[in-house]
């Protein structure tokens, strides 16, 4: 998987994942529907627990905006599992072991904590609208708040693409008039 600029308005990187489940899942398997996708450094690590909690606990609300959360870190399957059965959660997490997918997203980058540099993934959201563009991202997300503004921004979007969808009505409608 080639690495690309990421931007609002380009096409997402597509993928094919394993989920927690073993059951391979793809971007492709949610066009028409805006994907919530968050990038995480690590299953069961305070920030990452607290996350995905946020995520789960507001989920309800985030299906009802016809949205679908997937979260994507480098721990393998059995990780997964064990983090999902710990905390109840419901949503899908795919494992990316070699970073292809992260690289892709251009969130897996060198960090350095207490004088030591290593590569890691940096905490981000994108938001993919229904046709599989990068609507919103949220780079170097600071946990606190995070879900209330991905959920703010699928209302924003879904907003101006149902003001968009009357216009082109109206636009359509005065044509044939």
């Amino acid at each position: 998987m080639a690495r690309r600029q990421i931007a609002i308005g380009v096409p997402a990187p597509t993928f094919s994942l394993k989920t927690s489940e073993g059951k391979t899942m793809k971007l492709s398997d949610f066009r028409g529907r805006h994907v919530v996708l968050y990038f995480y450094p690590k299953d069961d690590t305070p920030g990452c627990t607290k996350e995905a909690c946020s995520f789960q606990s507001n989920l309800t609300q985030l299906t009802s905006a016809d949205a679908v959360v997937l979260g994507i870190s480098r721990d393998d399957i059995v990780s997964h599992q064990r983090f999902a059965a710990k905390f109840h959660l419901t949503f899908p997490l795919l494992s990316d072991p070699d970073a292809s997918v992260c690289k892709a997203y251009g969130v897996y980058k060198q960090k350095s904590m207490y004088g030591r540099t290593y590569w890691g993934i940096e905490r981000t959201t994108f938001i993919i609208d229904p046709q599989g563009r990068i609507a919103q991202i949220f780079p170097k997300v600071s946990v606190d708040g995070h879900t209330e503004a991905v959920f703010d921004a699928l209302r924003q979007l879904s907003s101006a693409s149902s003001s968009a969808a009357r216009r082109t009505t109206s636009s359509s409608a005065a044509r044939t008039s």
